[in-house]
């Protein structure tokens, strides 16, 4: 058997082996480690992504036209099929063929943008507030439940960003800015190499926590419904303040998150009362130093 290492890897620790790649070829990782992204990457059948987009909108229709603000984010710790979907096997192994096997989702974000509507996400980095280590091995699984396409607004990114450092961000709290705190890069961005991350239902892509990206409007006659989970290796720490993930593969060996239950149905009262919590918790770290008074109307949006 043939072992892959880590180019990521901390000072002082040792490099950890993980056996031959479980969905993705040895160039497919050479790309993502060049290049910071990987796309497009098949990971559920049309018919698959036909069926969480109709849970989604399911439950969007049972809260009355669209999803509370706050279960937007964190839906896998309030509906079982949030849950079910970071779970799934071919997501996972692309995801371990990058971080390794011991795997913990973070965070996920349901971005949607209504056909015809102004919403766009800026050029930023997702590490800028998040509160985790840089230098670590934090990845988003972008997966596609309607098409991803130039015309609906898909994710750009600028390939190789992701070697440099963190750069300086300013906040906007522009109202059609779909991140928390309306964050754009605030050094230029050389938007004639970026490239356009087009996916089918089904699809997904991979990007680095440090990569430019962000995305236009949505022209399309259709929503642009994309399901962001954001997964590290236990060993990454959270510098702001306590934490908590949710374990889908391997082990914790670390103990720097609180590891995160299961919703036994969907909006169980407890699943409820605990999503709470821990989203109070992320909101603090990530509005941490925001100017004052510019919280609020953007607490229910992207992080």
């Amino acid at each position: 058997m043939r072992y892959l290492y880590s180019i990521s890897q901390t000072v002082g620790r040792s490099p950890r082996e993980t056996t031959v790649p479980k969905l993705l070829s040895d160039a497919q990782i050479r790309a993502y480690r060049r290049d910071g992204y990987l796309c497009p990457i098949d990971v559920l059948s049309p018919a698959e992504a036909a069926h969480y987009r109709a849970k989604l909108e399911a439950a969007e229709a049972a809260a009355g036209g669209s999803l509370p603000g706050p279960y937007r984010h964190k839906p896998h710790l309030v509906y079982t099929w949030a849950q079910e979907l970071i779970r799934r096997p071919k997501v996972l192994d692309a995801v371990e063929d990058v971080i390794g096997p011991d795997i913990l989702a973070w965070e996920s974000v349901f971005f949607t943008k209504e056909p015809h509507t102004e919403d766009y996400i800026s050029w930023h980095q997702d590490i800028t507030y998040w509160g985790l280590e840089a230098e670590g091995d934090v990845v988003t699984a972008w997966v596609a439940l309607s098409p991803s396409t130039v015309q609906s607004g898909c994710m750009r990114v600028v390939p190789g960003t992701h070697l440099r450092e963190v750069v300086p961000h300013a906040d906007t709290f522009s109202a059609r800015n779909m991140l928390s705190r309306g964050q754009e890069i605030a050094v230029e961005v050389d938007e004639a190499h970026a490239v356009d991350l087009v996916l089918r239902p089904g699809q997904m892509s991979l990007h680095h926590v440090k990569i430019f990206h962000g995305s236009h409007q949505n022209r399309a006659d259709d929503r642009r419904i994309g399901f962001a989970i954001r997964y590290l290796p236990p060993h990454i720490h959270q510098e702001v303040g306590a934490d908590a993930a949710t374990l889908v593969r391997g082990e914790d060996r670390f103990g720097h998150f609180e590891l995160e239950p299961a919703p036994a149905y969907d909006l169980a009262p407890d699943a409820v009362a605990y999503h709470q919590r821990v989203r109070d918790r992320r909101l603090a770290i990530l509005m941490r130093d925001a100017a004052q008074g510019s919280q609020a109307p953007h607490a229910a949006r992207a992080m």
